[in-house]
C-alpha cells in the first residue's frame, strides 16, 4: 500500500458527503476492527470526546469544529443575539468534554470568533460561514502537520547513513489518527516515504503507553500499514533500549505547552524525556502553533485530566488485575520540563530554548 492509499483508508475525521453528520473512525476498537461512526447529538460528540472516541489535540480540534458547526445549522433561532446564546451553550457543553488539550478549546473559541465577525448577517449566512470554517480548519491541520513533518524530516536527513537504519522512538499516538492527516510526530516518517525513503529506512520503536496502549493499538498500526518496520516495545523498556544504541532521535507529541516551553503530553512522556537527556539522545516536541498556551505562564498552571481507575485495573483483562479495595492513581497527562525538551516543531518552524524568547519571535 502506497503511503496515499494508506491515508484515505485511516481518515479520521470527516464530514458526510450530505453534512448530516460528522464521521469519525472510532479509535477505541482499533486495531482489530475499523469502524467509523457518525456523530449527530451533542452528547454524542461530547461522549466521543470523552472516550477517547476521537483523541489527539488537532483531531479533536477539528472534529468539534464540525461538531459545533452541524448542532448550529440546526439552531431555530432566527434572531441574531438568541442564536447567539444557543451556540454559547453548545460551546460550553463541547467544551466541558476533555480539560487539557488546548485545541479543543482553541476550535470551538475560534468557531465563536466567526460568529460574531459576522453579526450584521443573516442567522442563515452565518451558518454556512461556519460551515466553511470547519473545512478550513480542517484543511489547514493537514498543512500544520505537513509543515511540522518538513522540519522534522530534515533532521532524520542528517542522520541518515546510508545503509543503516535510523533508530526513531515515539510514545502514545501523534500519528495521523491523531490529526486530520500526517500526524506531529509520525509526520516526519510519512514525508520521508513521500520523499521516496522507504520503509526499512527507518525503524520505529513504540511505547506500548499504558495503560490505554494509543502507542501498541494506534502507532504501531499506522505505521505497519505504511510499511515502516516498526517494534512495540512495554514503557519501562525504553531505558534498556535507549543504553543499547538503538534510538537515534526522540519525537513525541504534545497537547498544551506553557509559554516558558514546558509541554504536557500523555503520561510516561516526562519519564522518556528524562531518559533521553541522560543518555544524550535528542528529544523534539511536535506541536501546532495552537497549542502553545502564552496565558499559561510554566507547566504547573496546566490542568491534568484524572481518568477511571478501570483504565488501570479492568479495561485489557478478563479479569480485574488488583485488589478491589486498592486506589488507583490515573492522570492522563504529564508536564515535560522544557530543560528536557531538544527542541520545539511547530509548523512555523524549530524553536530553541529559552522558548519564551522563541515563541515572542515574528510569527507566533
Amino acid at each position: 500500500m502506497n503511503v496515499e492509499d494508506f491515508f484515505e483508508q485511516i481518515i479520521t475525521v470527516r464530514m458526510t458527503p450530505d453534512r448530516s453528520a460528522v464521521d469519525i473512525i472510532d479509535q477505541t476498537l482499533l486495531p482489530g476492527t475499523i469502524r467509523r461512526i457518525h456523530l449527530r447529538t451533542k452528547e454524542e460528540m461530547w461522549d466521543a470526546v470523552k472516550k477517547l472516541k476521537v483523541r489527539g489535540a488537532p483531531a479533536i480540534g477539528v472534529a468539534m469544529a464540525y461538531g459545533i458547526a452541524l448542532l448550529a445549522s440546526h439552531i431555530e433561532e432566527t434572531e441574531y443575539d438568541a442564536f447567539c446564546k444557543e451556540f454559547y451553550e453548545l460551546k460550553t457543553y463541547l467544551a466541558s468534554s476533555r480539560p487539557t488539550a488546548v485545541n479543543l478549546f482553541w476550535a470551538l473559541e475560534r468557531m465563536e470568533r466567526t460568529v460574531k465577525a459576522n453579526c450584521g448577517k443573516p442567522v442563515e449566512e452565518i451558518k454556512q460561514i461556519l460551515s466553511a470554517e470547519a473545512e478550513a480548519i480542517r484543511e489547514e491541520d493537514v498543512q500544520i502537520s505537513k509543515d511540522i513533518g518538513e522540519t522534522g524530516f530534515k533532521l532524520l536527513r542528517k542522520l541518515k547513513k546510508d545503509g543503516q537504519e535510523i533508530g526513531i522512538m515515539t510514545h502514545c499516538n501523534a500519528g495521523t489518527l491523531a490529526t486530520a492527516k500526517y500526524g506531529t510526530a509520525t509526520a516526519p516518517m510519512y514525508i520521508a516515504l513521500e520523499k521516496g525513503w522507504k520503509g526499512s529506512d527507518m525503524h520505529v520503536y513504540c511505547d506500548e503507553t499504558r495503560p490505554l496502549l494509543q502507542g501498541a493499538r494506534l502507532t504501531s498500526f499506522e505505521l505497519c500499514n505504511a510499511g515502516i518496520t516498526t517494534t512495540v516495545q512495554c514503557d519501562n523498556m525504553a531505558s534498556i533500549l535507549m543504553k543499547s544504541k538503538k534510538i537515534d532521535i526522540i519525537f513525541v507529541g504534545c497537547d498544551r505547552v506553557a509559554a516558558n516551553g514546558d509541554a504536557a503530553n500523555k503520561i510516561g512522556t516526562s519519564g522518556l524525556a528524562i531518559l533521553a537527556k541522560y543518555y544524550g539522545i535528542p528529544f523534539y516536541v511536535c506541536a501546532p502553533s495552537s497549542t502553545i498556551d502564552l496565558s499559561t505562564p510554566t507547566g504547573e498552571q496546566i490542568p491534568i485530566e484524572m481518568r477511571d481507575p478501570e483504565e488501570v485495573t479492568d479495561m485489557w483483562y478478563k479479569e480485574r488485575m488488583a485488589p478491589e479495595e486498592v486506589d488507583v492513581y490515573n492522570p492522563a497527562f504529564d508536564v515535560t520540563d522544557h530543560s528536557l525538551i531538544t527542541g520545539i516543531i511547530t509548523e512555523k518552524g524549530l524553536c530553541h530554548a529559552p522558548y519564551d524568547q522563541a515563541f515572542k519571535k515574528p510569527g507566533f
